[in-house]
């Protein structure tokens, strides 16, 4: 079964992994993620495979590689703010 995360809500589903955790098992066990991005969808596991690091310490170490490597419209319009206005 998949399940769908936001990109602000990222951080529920990597937090359930046991870390340290190696770039395979992370994608591995996030292959059935899809992430919703404001320029459409991308699978989190896939994502996390493509990744430059081979072991991640803990859950900032994952959330920073996994925002890092998005491109900048896959988080929304460029100044823009989604708590004003």
């Amino acid at each position: 079964m998949t399940r769908d995360v936001k990109l602000n809500h990222v951080e529920s589903v990597i937090e359930e992994l046991s870390y340290p955790i190696s770039r395979g098992d992370a994608a591995e066990q996030l292959e059935d993620v899809t992430l919703i991005l404001a320029d459409g969808e991308k699978n989190l596991g896939e994502h996390v495979s493509q990744s430059n690091d081979d072991e991640f310490d803990s859950v900032d170490d994952l959330e920073n590689e996994i925002l890092n490597n998005l491109p900048r419209r896959a988080v929304g319009e460029p100044y823009q703010s989604e708590g004003e206005g």
